[in-house]
This record gives structure tokens, C-alpha cells and sequence, in this order.
């Protein structure tokens, strides 16, 4: 959202801002100057070697925070950030691999000096990188905060994120590369693949693979759709007929999760983070222990003891969970009492205003659900944060197990009760139509009007300032009020809720699609309204996030494999009790009843089968990437022969 013009650090060297550091306004001088210089000093000498100027005042300093800081970098110090973190870049002939200033000149797009080498997105990554390994010392504590302790070894950053010195980190907009890609992402209306390299070249490779998921997630259920429109149509009064629809649904939520394996992968190859290392993680910011040494890294760092950690989630957060999900039970079952309530009103009266009153209870219920599941979520994180996790990885997939679980039961509970023990297709149909709309009107509310209006409000309150009445999009802001309107927006916490929002609506198109099949074109629809309004709030109402150099969804595909498992049993439990099935099995429950299980559990091995049958990684990727790692084993044997040969020239 901004167009960076160079500024100048106290040295007097000119640097592109990239990164805006802001510290605390009460925030002690010693401990600024201590920062900056720390930021500022060579890498030999333990620094950063990056370049920093604190953010001049702007309209109505008196009521700012004046301990803000841009931060940048030599572009030699960009490119050997760039080799530190092991970037991928294009090679010359077409592969992509790590990139060395020793082999510089033999990447794609390196012209000259390398000016342009680099993304923004990938420089504000490097700086992100050197700023999380700014490492303390021999400093016992923060300078002006005694009881911020450091010790050698300890990453300043996380410190000073721990005791509320550091307030955030962010990284700048860029105006006319955003610009170009609002145009193109989804300022105007069209029938087209979204420009999911241009989104990873501004935002980054996790970014780019949700919205990758998105897409095509969407472009999956365009066959289900078609298939539900006339199913709708035609069969819509004779609810018996849906194990055509059923069976679809068995194979396609196992055959469109391989193949997205394989379009993940390949899009994974194309940006270069396929074959990329995993980075070592670093304890996270909140982890707290005694101070102990690390084998691993040979550093002091706080331990803390597994044993405790088990005792934590087994005896508080696994109860926690249970009670949650006994308190979904409750709510589920008062909703059934409403809906029961609301039958007998309507049959006593049959009216136009009783016909509504039917849909009243579902719609109260859903409403319930959403704002349980927030409720929830806060309690969620709080209690993954007090097990005291030590690396970022561990407590993400703590939390998205425990969001999971509750979503799932509290979502999906009482449509399993009215399919399996009410075996009401009626009720079924209605509950999951109502559920459906209703949590697809209040998510768009949520995440895309509510965001957009608070940041109208912000926008509003700065433009008033600059005496400006033209909104934000055509306003040329000078840089040190643009800073602070990018300061005061809304922080992106990732793609969790994003996800969570598909698994769900995943879930309801798997799960009970065939007993209202129009369930996958108001799913589609929903993605269609999605993907701009998410691609407007990563645009113009979050600050631009930091850049994930991602190779998959992570966790969420197992999540997404699990819930199609559950799909072929729920699917293959519907087709059992379809009277068309029975029909055949009159004298015999117990035997339809067994063939329903040998049929759900050859399907369930025909999944599993399928998965080993149908790779993860394409074949010619699979030959590109052994390519490399022969190239490179060459590479490193001539490496060595050279060195050999030089140390035997030099003894003779």
C-alpha cells in the first residue's frame, strides 16, 4: 500500500524500508540504543549487519508512538541472507535450486549487481530471519530491564516479545505491486484460474497454497454440483433415491484429496520449496522452564519437563475438552426440544407463519454453534498455551487437534443423531440446509463486512488527519503516516480459521450432501464470495504477513483425509438404511447390517489402496528432483577431488 522511497540510517547509507520494528512508546533509551546497535552490528561481531532509522514523527505526534523503526538491507547483505536461509531461485536451465553468491550468476533472473533478484516478500523474509536470530551475548538482561534476563545464546527478539518491550514486527506494502495484483486477483469480476504465482510472489508459498486450495477445492465440487441440480429437481420429494448420490460421494472425497496431493506438489516444485529444508525451529516466544543446556544446539535455553507437560493435557485439557463437548450435548438436545415444540405448533395450526416458525429452531442453533465454537476457540488457545509448549510446530498441532475435535462434534452432533438415531431424512435435510446458510451468512459477516468496516473506521480517523477526503486506495500518504496507518490495521493470524472454514463445509458435502445435494452448490458459491473477499482483506485490511515458505497444507490434510474416512462410513451407513436397499434384505437385518460393514470396510481399503497406488509427488517431478540430488552429489565428489589435488600440489 505503499511506495518505499529510499530513506537514510544514521550512518548515512541509503536502504529501502522494508520492515517497520515497533518497540514500546515507554520503552527505555538504553534499551533502544542496546537494539539498534545490536541490529546494526556485523554478523562477526554477533549482529544483524542490517541497516536501521527510527520512523520520523508525523500528523499529530504528540499522541504517537515515537519508538518506531524501519529496517533494511545492503543488497549484499540480502544476498548472502538469501544463501543463509537456503531461498530457492530459478537456475539457468529452468530447475530450481538453493541459491549461492559463489554461483550467483547462474540463476535465471541475476542481472548485473542483482538488484531485482529478490522479491520484496523474500527480502522481508531474510530480515525476518536475521532479526529471530539476534542472539544475546554476554549480556545478563535487557539494558533498563533487569527483569528481562538474557544469557548466551538467547534470541533478543523473543525475549523482548516476552516482557512487552517489542510490540510487533511487520512487514511494509508495496503500492504499485499490490495495485497491479488487486487488479488481476479481484477488482474485476471474471471466470478465470486466480494469479497464484502473483500471490506467492507477494505474499509467499503458504499464502499462494491456501488460496491453491481454495480454487481448487471449488473447481472439485463443480461435478457434484451439476449432479445435485437435477437430483434436486427430480427427486427431490422421494428421499429414497439418493444412494447414486452417495456412492458419488465415496469416491470423490477420496479421489480429489490424492489428486490435490499431487497439484500441491507441483505447485510446491515450481516455487522451489519441495526440496527445501526444513528450518530448525527455535523455542517459541511464551515457552517458559528452568534453565538448562541443549544437547542439540550445545546453548543454555529454559527446559521444562515432558512429564509435566503429559500431566497438563491429560488432567486438565483432555477433561476441559470433554466437558466442552458435554456442553455441546446440552445445547444439542434443548435444540431438539425447540424443534419438537415447534412441530407441534406448526401441526396443531398449519399456517404461513407456523411453516416459518419451523425453521426458527435450526436457525437459533446455528447461531449457538458459531458463537460456541468462538467461544471455544479462546479457551482453546489459552489452555495450548499453559502446556507450555517449546516449539511453534508442537503447539499448532495441539491447538488444531483441540479445535478440531469440539468444531466437528459441535457442527456435525445433531446431524448424526437425526440421520442415525431419528432416521428422519426430512428433519436431516432441513437441519443441514439451515446450518449450512446460516453459518455461511454469519463467516461472511464475520470475516469480510465486520473487518472491512473497522478498517474504514482506521482509514478514516488518519485521512482526517491529512485533511484528505479521498479514501484509502487513491491517497498518496507520506511515509511516516502510511507507516503508522499500516501499524494500526488488523494483524493477519494466519490460514487456521481459513481452513477450519473448508474442513467444515468439506464436511457437511461429504458427509450428507446426498440427502440434500444442493448442499455443493451453496458450498461453491461460498467459495466463489471467499475468494474475494479474502483476497480484499489480505489487500486492504490486514497488515501484509510475513512470508511462509511452505511445501504443503501441513496438518490440515491429514485432518482433511480423516474427515473423508469418516465419510465413507457415515455414506455407506445412509445407503444401508435406504429402503431401496433393504428391499433386498426383508427377512434379515443383521445380515444387511454385515454387508454394510464388508462393503464400508472394502471401501476403506480401496482408499487406502488407492493412496499408495497414486503418488504424491508426479513421476517427472519425482525424476527432476533425483536429477538435482545426483548433480549435487557430483558437484560435492569434483569439490573434493579439487581440494585434494590443491592440498597435494601445495605439500609437494
Amino acid at each position: 500500500m505503499m511506495q518505499q522511497g529510499p530513506t537514510v540510517d544514521s550512518s548515512g547509507s541509503r536502504f529501502t524500508p522494508l520492515v517497520v520494528v515497533e518497540l514500546a512508546s515507554d520503552t527505555k533509551e538504553e534499551a533502544i540504543a542496546w537494539l539498534q546497535s545490536r541490529i546494526k552490528d556485523s554478523q562477526q561481531n554477533g549482529g544483524a549487519e542490517l541497516l536501521v532509522e527510527q520512523l520520523g514523527p508525523g500528523v499529530g505526534a504528540q499522541k504517537e508512538n515515537p519508538n518506531m523503526f524501519l529496517v533494511g538491507a545492503s543488497r549484499q547483505r540480502l544476498l548472502s541472507g538469501a544463501e543463509d536461509t537456503g531461498l530457492f531461485k530459478e537456475y539457468n536451465d529452468g530447475s530450481m535450486r538453493g541459491f549461492t553468491c559463489s554461483n550467483k550468476h547462474n540463476f535465471k533472473d541475476f542481472q548485473g549487481d542483482g538488484d531485482d533478484f529478490l522479491s520484496m516478500a523474500e527480502c522481508q523474509y531474510i530480515i525476518k530471519h536475521e532479526l529471530d536470530t539476534l542472539r544475546a551475548k554476554d549480556e545478563t538482561h535487557v539494558p533498563g530491564y533487569a527483569q528481562a534476563k538474557l544469557y548466551p545464546g538467547k534470541s533478543i527478539i523473543r525475549r523482548l516479545l516476552s516482557k512487552g518491550v517489542l510490540i510487533q514486527i511487520f512487514p511494509l506494502h508495496e503500492k504499485r505491486e499490490l495495485k497491479r495484483l488487486r487488479f488481476s486477483w479481484y477488482k474485476k469480476v471474471k471466470l478465470s484460474f486466480q494469479p497464484l504465482d502473483d500471490i506467492r510472489h507477494y505474499y509467499g508459498e503458504g499464502q499462494a497454497l491456501y488460496f491453491g486450495f481454495l480454487e481448487y477445492f471449488t473447481f472439485a465440487l463443480v461435478p457434484m454440483a451439476l449432479i445435485g441440480v437435477p437430483y434436486y429437481l427430480f427427486d427431490w420429494e422421494d428421499y429414497d433415491k439418493y444412494v447414486v448420490f452417495a456412492v458419488f460421494n465415496l469416491i470423490w472425497c477420496t479421489v480429489i484429496l490424492e489428486l490435490w496431493k499431487r497439484f500441491s506438489a507441483s505447485l510446491a516444485f515450481r516455487w522451489g520449496t519441495l526440496s527445501r529444508k526444513k528450518a530448525f525451529e527455535e523455542p517459541r516466544p511464551g515457552f517458559h522452564g528452568v534453565l538448562g543446556f541443549n544437547p542439540v544446539t550445545g546453548r543454555e535455553e529454559p527446559l521444562y519437563p515432558n512429564t509435566k507437560r503429559q500431566l497438563r493435557i491429560y488432567l486438565v485439557s483432555l477433561p476441559f475438552v470433554l466437558l466442552c463437548l458435554y456442553l455441546s450435548l446440552y445445547v444439542m438436545m434443548i435444540y431438539f426440544e425447540m424443534e419438537g415444540w415447534a412441530l407441534a405448533v406448526h401441526d396443531q395450526d398449519p399456517t404461513f407463519w407456523t411453516g416459518i416458525l419451523l425453521f426458527i429452531p435450526s436457525i437459533i442453533y446455528a447461531v449457538v454453534i458459531e458463537i460456541m465454537n468462538l467461544i471455544y476457540r479462546h479457551a482453546a488457545e489459552f489452555l495450548t498455551e499453559w502446556e507450555n509448549h517449546r516449539l511453534e510446530s508442537s503447539y499448532q498441532n495441539h491447538l488444531v487437534l483441540k479445535v478440531l475435535v469440539f468444531n466437528f462434534f459441535n457442527c456435525f452432533a445433531s446431524l448424526f443423531y437425526i440421520a442415525f438415531v431419528m432416521q428422519d431424512m426430512v428433519l436431516l435435510r432441513q437441519s443441514l440446509a439451515t446450518l449450512l446458510i446460516t453459518s455461511q451468512i454469519l463467516n461472511q459477516f464475520m470475516e469480510a463486512f465486520l473487518p472491512y468496516w473497522l478498517q474504514r473506521r482506521r482509514n478514516k480517523k488518519m485521512i482526517r488527519k491529512i485533511q484528505s477526503k479521498r479514501t484509502l486506495e487513491d491517497t498518496e500518504l507520506p511515509l511516516a503516516e502510511q507507516v503508522r496507518l499500516e501499524s494500526d490495521m488488523s494483524t493477519y493470524l494466519g490460514t487456521f480459521d481459513d481452513y477450519l472454514e473448508l474442513f467444515l463445509l468439506f464436511g457437511y458435502v461429504s458427509l450428507f450432501s446426498c440427502v440434500y445435494p444442493l448442499s455443493a452448490v451453496l458450498v461453491v458459491l461460498n467459495n466463489i464470495t471467499e475468494v474475494y473477499s479474502d483476497a480484499f482483506k489480505m489487500c486492504c485490511v490486514f497488515k501484509r504477513p510475513f512470508s511462509d515458505p511452505a511445501a504443503n497444507i501441513g496438518v490440515w490434510q491429514l485432518a482433511f483425509e480423516a474427515m473423508s474416512v469418516i465419510a465413507v462410513v457415515t455414506n455407506c451407513a445412509l445407503i444401508g438404511m435406504s429402503p431401496q436397499v433393504k428391499a433386498y434384505f426383508p427377512d434379515s437385518e443383521m445380515q444387511l447390517i454385515l454387508w454394510i460393514v464388508a462393503i464400508e470396510h472394502g471401501l476403506l481399503a480401496f482408499k487406502f489402496i488407492l493412496t499408495f497406488l497414486i503418488p504424491d509427488v508426479p513421476k517427472h517431478i519425482q525424476i527432476k528432483l533425483a536429477r538435482l540430488d545426483f548433480e549435487s552429489l557430483e558437484a560435492l565428489k569434483k569439490k573434493k577431488m579439487l581440494e585434494a589435488s590443491e592440498f597435494s600440489k601445495s605439500i609437494q
